[in-house]
């Protein structure tokens, strides 16, 4: 079965207090995604593996761990999930980022991809999947289906807030990707809104509603 974290860090928690509230503006709520998509990436990197190496300081030889060489690409789920990836990419510069769009059939009400690109090399990549809100997990779990069909070795998936149902159904579809969150909260409501969540969030980052 994954493993779900949730972060209970002083600095997420206070950015995600603002982010919730219905006044804050498009601006400071597009802000506010991306200062909290880097600092849960900080956590959601800390099983990386490491190197031993020897930097030459202007004092002496120091010896130093770095990175062991991992591969990493972050892929949005969109829209949304666009709003996470500039925090994470100046946490990390040289990741590298796959797109994944969805839409829901009308008739069979199953995901349907509409766009799809992933780096070149992503069987060689761990990926952190992005996506604001964790509701249903229908969508989150279709984009994995379709990323694991390119051979990606590990995948994450990471969310500011998620539900209980949405967690569910991740864990019973994907029992191999671990789930990091800022928030759990408690249910969704009769049109799938997380509650208490903070509304749509890629109406909130774009300013469309």
């Amino acid at each position: 079965m994954s493993k779900v974290y949730v972060f209970d860090h002083p600095l997420i928690q206070h950015k995600l207090s603002v982010l919730r509230d219905k006044r804050t503006s498009v601006k400071e709520f597009r802000e506010l995604i991306s200062e909290i998509a880097m600092l849960m990436c900080f956590e959601a990197t800390r099983d990386l593996p490491l190197e031993e190496v020897e930097i030459e300081t202007p004092v002496a030889v120091a010896k130093c761990r770095r990175i062991a060489g991992k591969k990493l690409a972050v892929v949005p789920i969109l829209r949304a999930g666009l709003g996470m990836v500039e925090g994470m990419i100046s946490l990390i510069p040289n990741v590298k980022v796959g797109h994944v769009g969805l839409f829901r059939d009308p008739q069979t009400l199953e995901p349907v991809k509409y766009y799809f690109k992933m780096p070149p090399d992503i069987q060689e990549r761990d990926v952190i999947v992005v996506d604001p809100m964790l509701a249903t997990g229908g969508s989150a779990s279709a984009a994995i289906s379709f990323i694991k069909e390119t051979g990606a070795p590990h995948i994450k998936l990471m969310s500011i807030i998620g539900a209980p149902e949405g967690v569910e159904r991740m864990q019973a579809d994907h029992p191999d990707v671990d789930i990091y969150v800022a928030a759990l909260d408690d249910h969704l409501n009769d049109h799938g809104y997380i509650v208490p969540g903070l509304g749509d969030a890629g109406d909130r980052i774009f300013g469309t509603k």
